[in-house]
C-alpha cells in the first residue's frame, strides 16, 4: 500500500468500528500556552480529559500533524541520525470518551495490524504497566499474540501522564521486530532502531492530584496513537522512514537541486532537510512564522538546521524555499490548508534563507575572534560556552564546530558545552512546564443539562438588572478571598479568538457583591472580594451583572476587526490572512502575513473601505450551531489562521458578499454602533508578519483626548507669537468637542481631521521655532566668544614664561559648555610655545580644558590628557583627553585658586626632570 492508502485505511476501519473521523488540529495549538507545537494526538481533546469540556461524539480517530522540537519532547538533534526521528509527523489515534475501554481498544489493534493490514504476528510484541494484570490477560485471552511476547514495564516506560497533575493511566505499548533473526525480549524498550514501537494505547483510568496520589476517574477513557511514519516504514518493508513515500519524493528533489547522489555522508544531510521542510511547510502554513521567541525560535533553528545542511552538500544558494511544492503536491489531499497558503509559505522560507547568510557570517567572524585569542593565549581546547554561543545564537551545529575546530588543531570543550546546554534545557524545561491553571477545575463532573448553554449573546435588556443564574461549584483559588464559581448559563465571555475576557459582578442574596476579574472557561468565573475578604459559602442562586459598556466597546472593536479583514485583503491581497488579534475594549490590533510595510496612501484606502461599510448600516448576521462541514461549505467564508474548531461553529455575517468568519465572539448588531475607524499605528512584527492598531467608538473619544493633550503641550511650549494663531482654534476645537457623541462619525472626522492637520503646523512651526532659537543662541554664543577671545588674547600676553615656555593658567567666567569647548580650541591655536589650563565653575562644578602646542608635546615631552588628569585629580574629579587638547571636572571649588595658581610650578618641574 501507499502511504495514502495505508492512512485511509486505518481512518476506514475505526470508522466502521462507529467512531467519528475528525480532522487535524492545528499543529499549532493557538489556544494551548502550555505547549510550542501540538505533540501528541491526544492535545485537542485534552478538555475532555481535564472535564472542562465535552464532545457531541464518545469515540472518533483521526490523523494529528505533530511537531516535536522544543520543551519537554525534542527530537531535534536524532533528526537525520537515524532512521526515525522526525520534527514533524503523523500521529493516528482512535479516542474512546468513557465508551470502550482497554478489551475494544486492544483487540481492535491486533484485528487491525493483524487482518487487515496482514503484518505477521510472530514479529509483533505487546508491552503492559508491570501492576496492569487486565491489560495483561486480555492480550493473552482476547488475542492470538505469542503469550511469550507480551512484557511488563514499569513507570518510566508504561505509565502515562498529561503534567505532574491531572489525568493519567497504564499504557500498552505494540512493538513491531524489524530484525533479520528475530529479537528477544531483551531487545523491547532498548530503543533499537530495527525493534520499534509502532502504537501506543492509553488508558486514561486515574486522576493525580498535587500530592501524587491516584484516584479512579468516574469515566475511563482510550487515547491512543500510532506513529503514521513507522508504520508506513513497517508496512512498505523499508530499512528506513525515509525509504517511504513519504519522503522520497522529497529526497529525489534535494538530489535532482543539488547535484548529490543520496549515498554515503549525504544521507543523513538529505534526510534531516526533508525532514525539516515538513515541519516548515506544515507550522507556517498553520499560522507560525520563524521568530526569536517560543515557536518561532523552535522554527528559525529548524530552517537554519536545514539551510546549513545544504551547505554540507555543497550547495550554497537558497534550496530550502524550493521544496515546499513538492511537499505541498504530497500531503495537499489530506490537509487542503498547505495548497490554500502554499505561496506564503514560500516567501517566509525564501526571506528566512536569504537573511541567515548574514547571521552564518557573523558566527565566522565570532569563531575566528575565539580562535586568535586561543592561538594568543597558547590554548588548545575550545572553549565550550564559544561553541554553545554558535551553537545556541548563531545556529551553528555542534558537529560543524568542531570540525572547524579540529582544522585549526583545537578540541571542543565539551563538557563545558554540555553544561550550558543543560543549563539552557533546564531553562527551557521551566520554561514551558506543561501546567494547567485552576487545576482543581479539572474534578468537576459538567452535566450539559445542569450547565446549560453559555449565554454571553444575551440582548441588552439585561444590562441593569442581570441575569438570574445558578452556582454548579464553588471553590477556592488560590486564596480565600478568590474563588471559581462553576455557572449555569454564564453571561460571562471567556477569552479566545483574541477577544478579551467579560468582566463584572456576582451579587449573591446574603448581599455580597462580588468582583469577576476573570473567565477561565464559557462555564466558570473568577471571582474576588474588593477588600481580600475570605469569601464565604454563596446561595446557589446569584445575580450576574456583566459590564455591558465594556463588552459594548469590544463589541465595536470586533466587528470592526472582521471588515479591516477583508479591507486588507482588497487592498494587499488574497495572502492576508489573520494571523494573530487583540480586541479589547480600547483597541484593536489585527497581525497578518505582507512581506512591504503598508504605505501611507494604502492605510488611507483600507481606513476608506472600513468607514464606507461601517456607513451602510448594516446588520450583523450570526448562523449558530451550525455543523463545521455546513460551515466550511458557505463560499468566501474566512477561518482564524490555525485555530481549532468544534464541530458546530457560529459564523458571523458582515453582507453576504462582504465578510463571512467562522467567530465565536460578540459584535454589534448593527455596523453604524462602531462608528468612526480610525488606523492609529502600522508596524512590522517579525519577518513577514506585520500589525496595525486601530480604534471605534468611545476609542475614538479617548484617542481624540490623547491628541488634544498632545497639542496643548506643544502650545504651552511655543512663545507667544508662534501659538496665539493656533489659540482661537482650538478654543473652537473644544466648543464643538464638548459633549460629542462618537456616533456622530462627520463630526469625529471633523475634529480628528482638525488634530492631525494641527498637529502637524504646530510640528512644523515648533521645527522653525527652535531653528530661530539655534540660530539667535548661535549668533550670541559667536558675540560673547569675541569679547572670551579678547580676553584669551590679554590672558595669554600676561602668563609668565618658565624655562622658555608660556604657561597659561586662569579662572574665567563663562555662560556655558559650548563657550569652554570654543574656548580650548581658541587657546590650542594661540598657543605657539605654551601649555594652558583654563578652569570654569557652571553650577557648583568645575570645568576644566587644557592645551599644549605641538612643539611641546615632541620636543618637552608634555601631554594635555595627562595634566588635566593630576589637576582633575587634585580637585576631586577626573578626566583625559589627547595630547595637544584635553577636558576635564573637578568637585572641590575651595581649592580651585591655589590648583590654578600653582600650575606654572607644576609645569616648571616637569621640564626640569
Amino acid at each position: 500500500m501507499t502511504s495514502n492508502e495505508i492512512r485511509q485505511s486505518f481512518l476506514e476501519f475505526f470508522k466502521e468500528k462507529d467512531h467519528k473521523i475528525v480532522p487535524s488540529s492545528s499543529v499549532v495549538p493557538y489556544d494551548d500556552p502550555t505547549l510550542l507545537f501540538a505533540n501528541a494526538g491526544m492535545n485537542q481533546f485534552k478538555d475532555v480529559f481535564l472535564g472542562t469540556g465535552t464532545r457531541e461524539y464518545s469515540r472518533c480517530a483521526d490523523t494529528q500533524k505533530c511537531i516535536r522540537a522544543g520543551g519537554k519532547h525534542n527530537d531535534l538533534e536524532e533528526v537525520g541520525v537515524d532512521g526515525y526521528h522526525h520534527t514533524f509527523f503523523e500521529m493516528l489515534g482512535n479516542w474512546s470518551f468513557g465508551d470502550y475501554y482497554k478489551k475494544e481498544a486492544i483487540k481492535w489493534a491486533w484485528e487491525l495490524l493483524t487482518e487487515i493490514w496482514k503484518l505477521p504476528k510472530g514479529r509483533l510484541w505487546a508491552t503492559v504497566y508491570e501492576t496492569d494484570d487486565e491489560a495483561f490477560n486480555l492480550w493473552k485471552n482476547e488475542t492470538d499474540i505469542d503469550p511469550t511476547h507480551v512484557l511488563k514495564f514499569d513507570e518510566k516506560d508504561n505509565f502515562w501522564e498529561m503534567g505532574d497533575t491531572g489525568p493519567c493511566g497504564p499504557c500498552s505499548e505494540i512493538h513491531y521486530d524489524l530484525t533479520k533473526e528475530g529479537c528477544t525480549s531483551k531487545d523491547i524498550n532498548t530503543e533499537l532502531e530495527d525493534v520499534i514501537e509502532i502504537w501506543n494505547l492509553v488508558f486514561i483510568q486515574y486522576n493525580r492530584d498535587n500530592k501524587g496520589k491516584l484516584t479512579t476517574l468516574p469515566k475511563k477513557n482510550v487515547d491512543t496513537g500510532m506513529g503514521f511514519e513507522r508504520v508506513v516504514r513497517v508496512l512498505q518493508g523499508k530499512t528506513s522512514n525515509y525509504g517511504t513515500d513519504i519522503f522520497q519524493p522529497i529526497i529525489s528533489k534535494i538530489c535532482e537541486i543539488t547535484g548529490k547522489k543520496y549515498e554515503g555522508e549525504n544521507v543523513s544531510s538529505i534526510n534531516a532537510i526533508a525532514d525539516h521542510i515538513r515541519a516548515l511547510t506544515f507550522a507556517i502554513s498553520d499560522g507560525a512564522v520563524p521568530s526569536n521567541e517560543g515557536r518561532g525560535y523552535v522554527l528559525r533553528r529548524i530552517l537554519r538546521r536545514a539551510a546549513r545542511l545544504s551547505r554540507k552538500l555543497n550547495y550554497k544558494k537558497p534550496l530550502i524555499y524550493r521544496l515546499v511544492d513538492i511537499v505541498v503536491d504530497n500531503f495537499k489531499d489530506t490537509f487542503p490548508e498547505l495548497y490554500e497558503n502554499r505561496d506564503f509559505v514560500i516567501e517566509v522560507i525564501r526571506a528566512e534563507e536569504e537573511s541567515f547568510s548574514v547571521t552564518l557570517d557573523r558566527g565566522l567572524e565570532l569563531f575566528y575572534e575565539v580562535i586568535l585569542k586561543l592561538e594568543k593565549n597558547k590554548v588548545k581546547s575550545f572553549p565550550g560556552e564559544d561553541a554553545f554561543k554558535l551553537y545556541d545564537t548563531y545556529g551553528f551545529p555542534l558537529d560543524l564546530t568542531q570540525v572547524m575546530a579540529k582544522e585549526h588543531g583545537y578540541t571542543v570543550d565539551m563538557e563545558k558545552f554540555e553544561e550550558e546546554m543543560n543549563i539552557q534545557k533546564e531553562r527551557a524545561r521551566k520554561d514551558r512546564k506543561e501546567h494547567f491553571a485552576y487545576s482543581d477545575s479539572k474534578n468537576i463532573e459538567l452535566d450539559e443539562k445542569d450547565i446549560g448553554k453559555n449565554s454571553v449573546y444575551n440582548p441588552w435588556e439585561l444590562e441593569e438588572k442581570g441575569i438570574e443564574i445558578k452556582i454548579v461549584k464553588q471553590f477556592e483559588l488560590k486564596k480565600p478571598s478568590e474563588n471559581i464559581l462553576v455557572l449555569t448559563k454564564n453571561p460571562f465571555y471567556s477569552e479566545a479568538g483574541g477577544q478579551i475576557s467579560d468582566v463584572g459582578k456576582i451579587i449573591a442574596n446574603n448581599g455580597i457583591e462580588l468582583e469577576v476579574f476573570d473567565v477561565p472557561n464559557k462555564y466558570s468565573v473568577l471571582v474576588k472580594t474588593p477588600n481580600d475578604t475570605e469569601i464565604p459559602e454563596l446561595d446557589k442562586s446569584v445575580i450576574a451583572k456583566v459590564d455591558y459598556r465594556k463588552r459594548r466597546s469590544i463589541q465595536r472593536n470586533h466587528t470592526a476587526t472582521h471588515i479591516l479583514h477583508e479591507a486588507l485583503r482588497q487592498v494587499l491581497g488574497n495572502h492576508v490572512k489573520q494571523m494573530g488579534s487583540l480586541v479589547s475594549d480600547e483597541y484593536l490590533r489585527f497581525d497578518f502575513p505582507h512581506f512591504q510595510k503598508v504605505e501611507s496612501d494604502q492605510l488611507t484606502k483600507i481606513e476608506e473601505i472600513v468607514n464606507n461599510k461601517i456607513q451602510e448600516n448594516i446588520t450583523i448576521k450570526t448562523l449558530e450551531d451550525i455543523t463545521i462541514e455546513e460551515a466550511n461549505k458557505i463560499p468566501n467564508v474566512k477561518k482564524f489562521f490555525g485555530e481549532k474548531y468544534e464541530d458546530k461553529v457560529r459564523v458571523v455575517i458582515v453582507d453576504d458578499k462582504y465578510s463571512i468568519e467562522f467567530c465565536g465572539g460578540t459584535h454589534v448588531s448593527s455596523t453604524n454602533d462602531i462608528g468612526l475607524f480610525k488606523i492609529t499605528k502600522e508596524e512590522s512584527i517579525s519577518s513577514g508578519v506585520r500589525r496595525i492598531f486601530a480604534r471605534t467608538g468611545e476609542g475614538i473619544i479617548k484617542l481624540i483626548d490623547e491628541k488634544l493633550s498632545d497639542i496643548e503641550k506643544i502650545i504651552s511650549d511655543l512663545p507667544s507669537k508662534h501659538s496665539d494663531n493656533f489659540k482661537s482654534g482650538l478654543a473652537n476645537f473644544k466648543k464643538d468637542y464638548k459633549g460629542a457623541d462618537f456616533r456622530d462619525v462627520d463630526l469625529m472626522k471633523k475634529l480628528i481631521t482638525y488634530q492631525d492637520e494641527t498637529i502637524k503646523s504646530l510640528y512644523e512651526v515648533r521645527e522653525k521655532y527652535l531653528e530661530e532659537k539655534k540660530q539667535t543662541e548661535k549668533e550670541l554664543l559667536k558675540q560673547n566668544l569675541q569679547k572670551v577671545f579678547e580676553q584669551l588674547d590679554t590672558i595669554i600676553i600676561k602668563s609668565p614664561v618658565v624655562d622658555s615656555v608660556t604657561v597659561v593658567s586662569e579662572i574665567m567666567e563663562l555662560s556655558n559648555m559650548d563657550e569652554l569647548k570654543e574656548l580650548g580650541d581658541e587657546l590650542y591655536k594661540k598657543l605657539k610655545n605654551g601649555v594652558g589650563l583654563i578652569a570654569v565653575v557652571l553650577n557648583d562644578k568645575i570645568n576644566l580644558v587644557c592645551a599644549v602646542s605641538d612643539n611641546l608635546i615632541k620636543e618637552r615631552n608634555l601631554h594635555a590628557g595627562k595634566l588635566i588628569s593630576e589637576v582633575a585629580k587634585e580637585l576631586g574629579g577626573g578626566g583625559g583627553g589627547r595630547p595637544h587638547l584635553a577636558t576635564a571636572g573637578g568637585k572641590d571649588v575651595s581649592k580651585l585658586n591655589e590648583v590654578i595658581t600653582n600650575f606654572p610650578s607644576k609645569i616648571k618641574n616637569i621640564l626640569n626632570k
